[in-house]
């Protein structure tokens, strides 16, 4: 959109998609879930169908496999059905509710009384979708600085009259070794970080950011046989988090889960990685105790559940029932940024905001990107794009 533009992009790590975007479960999400009308909802059923079209334009692989949302309980499948009516508003492709029979024809492993097919959720890996992103953006003349911990933003000292590039570039961008980058406007999209971005950018610290472990378990390979395609839970609105579901990747492998415990480090993938400040910055903050107080059974059962792997399949037979403990093993974790207002309600929407003053002026912070955020990508890039014009007046 706007060629004579000069863009970089700034990471911490030594490599893209390290965190969230190299974590994740790989769905493509068809869009059942969201609040009709909500941005997510809407960028992610815009957005799933960018990102099919992108991989085929690109050649990256990807299976639609599907996904049946199955209720197990009778009290359960009003909930489905009132979420099939959502993804009817949401306009979500291919949506129909199937009964047992067809459930077996689909899963031969999984039982469930009713089930909400969805065959137009897929999966890929995102950490090579974010590498082919990347791609396109140097081709198309950007910079990627890699290793750059942004640690400081501040004006120019001298961005009066007497510099033309101090005027064009008015803004300094430091890292943590010192190095500077002048630059006119600032776009943020800073996952379990966006919160102190936002507060060293001197705009509001809130919505903060909470970091949630979830733990993942895999399947044996010689028991993956079992799946097909996703099989989800019916989601309880009473509990914060989705609740186990079985995930195939596209290496064959399939995941289950994730839990949902408090990491005590932002970017803290195993059970005992700290770090003192990340702790402070969430036990000190009154959102996350609200939350707690208020799901406090849910919350110790997840703390259970994530130290006994016989309590997780308990969750897992639910839906099938041959699974047991010789058939699983400790996977890999992934680190949720849960953005959490000071009322203790996770923030579910995604959330664009900048600020006042000469910085706040000069940015835009992708505050809350929860998933669909993957799916939704590109979607949310063309949003961006269209705010980054209007707030930059480009």
């Amino acid at each position: 959109r706007h060629p004579s533009l000069s863009l970089a992009v700034l990471e911490k790590e030594q490599e893209l998609a390290h965190h969230q975007s190299g974590h994740n479960s790989g769905v493509i999400h068809s869009g059942i879930y969201y609040k009709p009308g909500s941005l997510k909802a809407k960028l992610c059923v815009q957005g799933a169908a960018l990102c099919y079209q992108y991989c085929d334009q690109k050649g990256i692989p990807y299976k639609q496999c599907g996904k049946l949302i199955v209720a197990v309980e009778q009290d359960e499948i009003s909930r489905l059905k009132a979420l099939y009516e959502r993804g009817l508003q949401n306009n979500v492709p291919g949506l129909k509710l199937i009964g047992a029979k067809e459930i077996k024809a689909k899963e031969p492993f999984c039982r469930g009384l009713m089930a909400l097919d969805s065959p137009y959720t897929g999966i890929v890996n995102y950490k090579q979708v974010a590498q082919s992103y990347a791609e396109d953006f140097q081709e198309a003349g950007g910079t990627i600085l890699t290793d750059f911990e942004v640690t400081n933003m501040e004006m120019a000292k001298e961005s009066s009259a007497e510099s033309e590039d101090g005027l064009k570039y008015p803004v300094i961008v430091r890292n943590s070794k010192g190095e500077e980058i002048y630059c006119g406007h600032i776009v943020t999209c800073a996952g379990l970080y966006s919160d102190r971005l936002s507060e060293i950018s001197g705009c509001s610290p809130e919505p903060r950011i909470v970091p949630f472990r979830g733990d993942y378990l895999v399947l044996k390979p010689e028991k993956c046989y079992m799946v097909n395609g996703n099989i989800y839970p019916v989601p309880n609105p009473r509990f914060p988090f989705l609740g186990f579901h079985f995930t195939p990747r596209m290496d064959g492998s399939v995941w289950l889960g994730p839990n949902a415990v408090l990491a005590f480090k932002r970017e803290g993938y195993k059970l005992f990685d700290f770090s003192t400040g990340d702790f402070l910055d969430a036990v000190t903050y009154s959102g996350l105790w609200k939350l707690v107080l208020r799901n406090l059974s849910y919350g110790l059962g997840e703390m259970y559940r994530a130290c006994f792997l016989s309590a997780q399949v308990k969750q897992l037979q639910k839906f099938i029932p041959e699974v047991t403990v010789n058939d699983v093993l400790r996977g890999p974790s992934g680190v949720r940024a849960q953005a959490l207002d000071s009322d203790g309600n996770l923030v579910d929407d995604f959330v664009f905001d900048g600020g006042s003053g000469d910085i706040g002026s000069r940015i835009l912070h992708v505050r809350n990107a929860p998933s669909p955020a993957a799916t939704s990508s590109l979607a949310i890039a063309q949003m961006i794009a269209d705010e980054v014009k209007q707030r930059f007046e480009l």
